[in-house]
């Protein structure tokens, strides 16, 4: 009967064992902290088009009734004044249109499935740019995760797997060289990614103190009360629109008298 004879690591295998454990444990805590930033972002660019639909269509309607009676006022005054009064009010009519009626009041609700979590984390942990070797696989692991939370806000399942199995069959998913070089790559992969989920952290806390994820906030209060928050707003601000269009409608026959 023989026996096998067990060699023991050495104290550099001893070391890369636990860092290797260190980073697994990184790894699932940045990709967490990924998912959460990308899950919130997502939330706010929701709520955000879905205030825009409801209240901001009618701040816009507000604002060019208002430049409509500033330019009417300008034209019954004949004054410098009123003309610059004029010019700003449909300056921020204009602006208060484009934001209304942009990209950011077209976002669908967002409900990502268990499953579309779990894959943007796995997705986080495989292809971080903060555990790339070189400069050159950051920027292309980079542009990965920027794809990733693009599809993740569509909620598109298929182009995260898309990315992961084409990241999963290029060489850069391959690792290895020796014991030194891995150990130092892998501490320095640690400490990346250490300072990347300090910024999430501080982004999420900046991002929670906006003033849309506030009354995102307030809105979901209302709800646990039965209210809803946006309805609310939507007649408080169609009250000030119909002031608004009387006011001008009063100025226009003004006008309309004096043009005779």
């Amino acid at each position: 009967m023989s026996s096998g004879i067990v060699q023991k690591p050495t104290p550099e295998q001893e070391e890369l064992n636990r860092k290797r454990e260190e980073l697994g444990a990184v790894r699932a805590m940045l990709a967490e902290r990924e998912l959460e930033l990308a899950d919130f972002r997502a939330q706010l660019k929701s709520f955000e088009g879905r205030y825009l639909r409801q209240v901001g269509v009618l701040y816009a309607e507000m604002d060019d009734l208002d430049a409509r009676v500033a330019e009417l006022e300008a034209s019954l005054e004949s004054s410098a004044n009123a003309r610059q009064r004029a010019d700003r009010a449909r300056k921020r009519a204009d602006e208060t249109h484009e934001a209304t009626h942009g990209e950011a009041s077209k976002a669908a609700d967002f409900k990502p499935s268990a499953d579309l979590k779990s894959l943007f984390r796995e997705v986080a942990k495989r292809i971080h740019p903060d555990f790339a070797k070189d400069e050159s696989e950051r920027q292309r692991r980079t542009r990965f995760m920027a794809e990733a939370n693009e599809a993740y806000s569509r909620g598109d399942a298929e182009a995260l797997q898309r990315i992961l199995d084409e990241y999963s069959e290029s060489s850069e998913s391959v690792v290895g060289e020796g014991i030194g070089a891995e150990l130092i790559r892998i501490i320095r992969q640690i400490a990346e990614a250490k300072k990347h989920i300090v910024a999430i952290e501080q982004e999420l806390t900046t991002l929670r103190a906006s003033e849309i994820a506030k009354l995102r906030q307030d809105v979901e209060a209302a709800e646990q009360l039965g209210r809803d928050l946006l309805a609310e707003l939507a007649v408080s601000v169609g009250e000030q629109v119909a002031r608004a269009r009387t006011e001008y409608e009063i100025l226009a026959k003004e006008a309309n008298k004096r043009g005779r």
